[in-house]
């Protein structure tokens, strides 16, 4: 809508458009994902400086811009908000977390700002309709759109933007005996958590019910919140200084909560970059596109993907030793600083080089020795076996880098008392032998290694032996993760290296993925393995939340004591949850499905991509690799880079998907709106505009030029 007006605006001949907006909710921008309506304790997973509803100048192509004041960003939204209304929720700053109900509230505002933008636009007009598209039919050139209520509506082109939705439990493998437990045996089951209100009720869930929660990402943490904090339950500073949940008596009895991981998402950091993105957002040293070009030309193995030629990789053994390498330099520059960072690259270059070439090699290896190195010549000083004037650093400096270190572990006022003793080597390693880190890193820098590993499993397999063991070990990690996520993503290494290469990094993750540019056993594995470390270690809650669900667990309100690999069972009248590691099992009342379901045309519980598959109008999208193994079908639909659907017929330019459709042919699709980024929401939104508008123009100019009477 906000291209259109723009751009319908800046066009000075006739124009002769309708635009037909269709919601079966009736909530036009906001729709039922983003719902102005959703409740209060629910937080947008996004700080509120990087959302935008417009394109700006940094979009390449952008074609015309809006006037700034009617495009304006969420982050300046919400300051025009909190000066209309003086409402504290609207009081944000730039790396500060909304509410998610806030960001219904701007998208249903955004949207019709433009929608009254184009009505005033002579030759436009925008109608809504309040009614659920259940078909597309092919009509020769034009297309039918078909609604539930029977309505139809012939179109030159219809632009698909559905947004999520949810899957049919007995059409999923994962789910199919739960729901066939739930029919026959009369258990209740929640196939989906949205919308919040739908299923989980106070007269659905009772304070006697024990819910359980399968899945423990971000879906799982709105459950929490709705079932207590909406329940009356309220937070507060305990006498320790740690935050502790206050029953209200309206909870659930219990809420166990389990994954594969047996994990919850980690906390997301303070946002540090924000102050100066193009400064700050990192650029990758080892991971970037034409490390992933040049990977393909050497090791990619020659396919035909529906006519287009295509070198396929595979992740673990091509892409992800760039990412540990990327994650691992990252983590050591921010424990170390920049000059032992540049340090470390000159020693990993070789290796990078000709593990692009093909070689067969860790490309982190050398990275490794040198960090080994360094951190023996720094913990001599740190142990006072030799003095920091005499410290062997060869192409960096010792006492800049002890400094960063000892910045990061224990605080820049603590550092400066620490290096204070340099002269007296004995002194200073009775100093630091003394201290404790307040974000509980180790003291020496050997200890602070990077670790993928550790990144990925920091619950070590020791602790999962009984449930009381699992839970602590899992409280003590939450409680670091939590002090690491205060810290920044600036300062904390871990922190750091997730954030600059799991999130700054997506379009390289992209340039990797898209478009078969996995072989098939490797795309599954991807998806299935690797995107939930992205989801936990990038893609997790603000620290707001997660300390939230500390306190929870904490409480007991909140039980993870089944660990991980659980499994679900039916019993009578409910469930049975056991934990193959920890030994717990729990009776379970009330069992939902806490994941947002991926794309599947052939199980979604909507009508209209069933309707669609079966007419013909699109297809699912398969990695068919070399043949040498089964295709892999990702769920999205087949389509062109400019979001068309493919057929046998070819590409249909009277249809276009944006948003989840895409999800399996590309990655990553998902995300808001960011400004000021040249952002790949926009990008696609202009693949679909250009033609169009062209196309929209040429007609308008043929029919004003034609004779009155024809």
């Amino acid at each position: 809508m906000e291209r259109l007006a723009a751009s319908a605006l800046a066009y000075e001949g006739p124009l002769d458009l309708e635009v037909h907006v269709f919601d079966r909710t009736g909530r036009f921008g906001d729709g039922e994902v983003h719902s102005a309506e959703q409740p209060e304790v629910s937080f947008l997973n996004r700080i509120v400086g990087q959302v935008a509803f417009a394109a700006d100048e940094t979009v390449l192509e952008a074609g015309a811009l809006l006037p700034e004041p009617l495009r304006p960003t969420l982050l300046q939204w919400c300051e025009r908000k909190f000066g209309e209304t003086g409402d504290p929720v609207f009081d944000l700053a730039a790396q500060d977390w909304p509410k998610r109900y806030v960001h219904g509230l701007a998208l249903r505002d955004s949207f019709a700002r433009y929608a009254e933008l184009l009505r005033g636009r002579e030759g436009v007009s925008v109608l809504l309709h309040r009614a659920e598209v259940v078909d597309i039919a092919d009509a020769g050139p034009a297309l039918e759109v078909l609604t539930a209520d029977g309505g139809a509506l012939t179109a030159d082109h219809v632009l698909v933007v559905t947004g999520h939705s949810a899957n049919d439990p007995a059409r999923n493998e994962r789910t199919r005996a739960w729901a066939e437990h739930a029919r026959a045996g009369g258990a209740r089951f929640v196939p989906s958590a949205y919308p919040l209100p739908q299923g989980l009720s106070e007269g659905a869930v009772t304070p006697e019910d024990v819910v359980g929660c399968a899945g423990m990402g971000l879906t799982t943490l709105d459950v929490i919140l709705y079932l207590t904090e909406s329940r009356g339950g309220t937070f507060r500073e305990g006498p320790d200084g740690r935050l502790e949940y206050v029953r209200s008596g309206r909870e659930p009895r219990s809420i166990a909560c389990f994954a594969g991981s047996g994990l919850f998402t980690f906390a997301r950091p303070f946002n540090a970059k924000e102050v100066d993105l193009p400064r700050y957002e990192h650029r990758g040293r080892f991971l970037t596109e034409d490390a992933v070009d040049r990977l393909r030309a050497s090791s990619g193995v020659p396919v035909d993907i529906g006519g287009r030629p295509q070198r396929q990789l595979d992740f673990e053994r091509h892409v992800l030793p760039l990412v540990l390498l990327e994650m691992a330099h990252l983590h050591s520059a921010t424990l170390l600083g920049a000059e032992v960072g540049d340090h470390l690259a000159r020693a990993a270059e070789p290796a990078h080089r000709a593990f692009l070439a093909g070689a067969d090699l860790d490309p982190s290896a050398p990275l490794q020795e040198a960090f080994t190195e360094v951190a023996r010549v720094l913990d001599d000083v740190l142990e006072g076996r030799t003095a920091l004037a005499d410290a062997p650093a060869d192409g960096w400096s010792a006492a800049t880098a002890l400094r960063r270190h000892l910045t990061v572990v224990l605080g820049r006022d603590d550092a400066e008392a620490v290096l204070d003793l340099a002269a007296s080597p004995a002194l200073l390693a009775a100093e630091v032998a003394g201290r404790r880190s307040p974000q509980r890193h180790p003291l020496l820098v050997a200890d602070n290694r990077f670790s993928w590993e550790e990144a990925i499993r920091p619950v070590p397999r020791e602790r999962w032996t009984s449930e009381r063991s699992y839970r602590d070990a899992l409280v003590e990690f939450m409680e670091r993760d939590h002090l690491w996520a205060a810290q920044d993503n600036l300062t904390n290494p871990a922190k750091a290296a997730a954030d600059g290469v799991w999130r700054d990094l997506r379009p390289v993750l992209g340039r990797a993925v898209d478009f078969g540019g996995l072989d098939p056993a490797s795309h599954r594995r991807f998806l299935d393995v690797h995107m939930r470390h992205h989801n936990r270690l990038a893609n997790g809650a603000a620290l707001e939340v997660m300390d939230k669900v500390l306190a929870l667990v904490r409480d007991g309100l909140v039980d993870v004591s089944v660990g991980p690999d659980a499994r679900v069972g039916p019993a009578e009248g409910g469930w049975l949850v056991t934990g193959p590691h920890t030994g717990a099992a729990r009776r379970v009342d009330v069992l939902v499905d806490a994941k947002v379901h991926a794309f599947d045309p052939t199980a979604d519980v909507l009508p209209l991509y069933p309707n669609l598959l079966r007419r013909g109008l699109v297809r699912q999208w398969a990695n068919p690799g070399d043949g040498s193994a089964p295709p892999f079908h990702p769920g999205g639909l087949d389509l062109t880079e400019d979001f068309h659907p493919v057929t046998d017929g070819g590409a249909d330019t009277r249809l276009t998907f944006l948003g989840p459709p895409s999800e399996g042919v590309q990655f990553f699709q998902l995300g808001a709106l960011r400004p000021q980024q040249n952002h790949h929401v926009m990008r696609d939104v202009l693949a679909w505009l250009r033609p169009f508008w062209a196309q929209a123009k040429a007609k308008a100019k043929a029919r004003a030029s034609a004779p009155s009477a024809r």
